[in-house]
């Protein structure tokens, strides 16, 4: 049952509304601002009926009342005449469901009410997501990392318990879930935030050239080599030295990895003169290190070395209450840098996007997002502009039927005719039975029969 709250001077209108709708409603009368106030924000009313007369109010108090029952997310329907339709109209804007004028005819106020109370029901059906969404804004984060499910949390528990400490730290994680970011937030939020931050991908890098890579070369010291190289550790200075994918590293650039983590100083190739090791090194791998070692792919005492801190990069898997999040994220982010304005992502389209498996992880997402913005000719992102093999092709198409090409009355229209069908369905084709529940004539549904077989025809 629904609870519609009047505000009106006059006795009659809660009279004529409690005939014209019937036990399926309960009107709630209210003469006094205070106490609409206190029914407005129990949350037992689903919308308010305000009646426009500004020799009760002034127009800022009916602002108020307004305003008080949208944040409360009570749908709110003005009743006014023609001295009222410029403030109207500026509630309208402001957040108000709709306006009737008056004496308003029966048939439009039961319409307007009847759709009032299905925007509150659905309005309250998303407030947890909402809800959950507005309290992580006031949880732990780190530069460059969005997300606050707990997994993402336990991250910055971490990070903040390393950040200052001179420890070799090993960041763990399947491809995609950002572990550079990681290392990042571990060195800004470090002493070391003023100094370079190297990152380096380890498995880039041919085995012919790792070595002078990562500790530099003096000239002639092989054949090509034309003058002194800095290596990477001498890049990196006093700053951090971020090693990416070291499950990569063959088993002779693991020794001499090894030698310069226990010796803390290395050599330029070609060169006899040691240069202290003064950066922090953060190591990170998608493998599993442990099982290497016991496989002997990798060095049982450079594993030692390495993990002396482990970190976990949750999977998108593992903190999809990040998913809404880190969407909102990059739309914000690409819409910037495509220049299009795109409000936000559609509820229908939020749910498949946090249904999906994504094994790609944060990745794959930002990729998905990237592309429904470019596909979207909407104000939101839509179920049909995700990519194909997000979701099922199904759950697509249904959500496209109401989005299909042509104009806003072609569609309104379609729309009906589909409602009008779906009605004579259920009641078996009586034609009276289906106008009655749509609180229509039977001319009108007559009407509507007749468009759907005139589309037929020429289509």
């Amino acid at each position: 049952m629904s609870r519609i709250a009047v505000f009106s001077r006059g006795a009659s209108l809660p009279t004529v509304l409690s005939s014209v709708l019937g036990r399926d409603h309960e009107i709630v009368c209210s003469h006094v601002p205070s106490t609409l106030a206190e029914i407005v924000s129990s949350g037992r009313v689903d919308v308010l009926l305000l009646d426009f007369d500004p020799e009760v109010f002034t127009t800022r108090e009916y602002a108020e009342i307004c305003g008080t029952s949208i944040s409360a997310g009570v749908s709110v329907v003005l009743l006014g005449d023609d001295r009222t339709r410029a403030a109207a109209i500026e509630l309208l804007e402001a957040g108000a469901h709709s306006f009737c004028r008056k004496p308003p005819a029966v048939r439009e106020l039961k319409t307007a009410l009847h759709r009032a109370c299905e925007v509150t029901s659905m309005k309250r059906r998303l407030r947890p997501r909402d809800t959950r969404y507005a309290a992580r804004q006031h949880v732990e984060t780190c530069p460059g990392l969005v997300g606050s499910s707990p997994a993402m949390q336990n991250v910055y528990t971490m990070i903040r318990r390393v950040a200052d400490l001179n420890a070799s730290v090993l960041i763990t994680g399947d491809s995609g879930t950002g572990k550079e970011l990681i290392a990042r937030a571990i060195h800004t939020r470090g002493s070391r935030k003023n100094l370079p931050f190297v990152a380096v991908s380890c498995g880039a890098i041919p085995e012919t050239l790792i070595e002078s890579e990562l500790f530099g070369h003096e000239k002639g010291s092989f054949t090509g080599s034309t003058g002194t190289h800095l290596g990477y550790f001498e890049q990196a200075g006093a700053g951090t030295l971020f090693l990416d994918e070291i499950g990569e590293l063959s088993p002779q650039t693991q020794v001499k990895l090894l030698r310069v983590l226990q010796q803390k100083e290395f050599n330029r190739l070609g060169s006899s003169r040691t240069i202290p090791l003064k950066s922090r090194i953060i190591f990170a791998t998608h493998r599993n290190l442990p099982r290497m070692v016991t496989q002997g792919l990798f060095r049982q005492d450079l594993f030692y070395r390495v993990n002396v801190m482990m970190l976990h990069a949750p999977s998108l898997a593992e903190r999809r209450d990040d998913i809404a999040e880190l969407s909102d994220h990059f739309l914000r982010m690409y819409s910037d840098l495509y220049m299009k304005e795109v409000e936000g992502i559609s509820h229908a389209a939020l749910e498949i996007l946090e249904q999906h498996d994504w094994p790609g992880n944060v990745r794959e997402l930002e990729n998905a997002i990237q592309s429904a913005l470019i596909r979207t000719e909407s104000s939101e992102i839509q179920p049909c502009d995700l990519p194909n093999d997000i979701g099922t092709p199904e759950e697509q198409a249904d959500e496209c039927e109401v989005l299909q090409a042509g104009t806003f009355e072609r569609m309104l229209c379609d729309y009906k005719i589909k409602v009008a069908v779906r009605a004579l369905e259920e009641h078996r084709g009586n034609k009276t039975l289906a106008a009655r529940s749509l609180d229509i004539s039977r001319a009108y549904l007559y009407r509507l029969l007749n468009q759907q077989e005139t589309t037929r025809n020429t289509a």
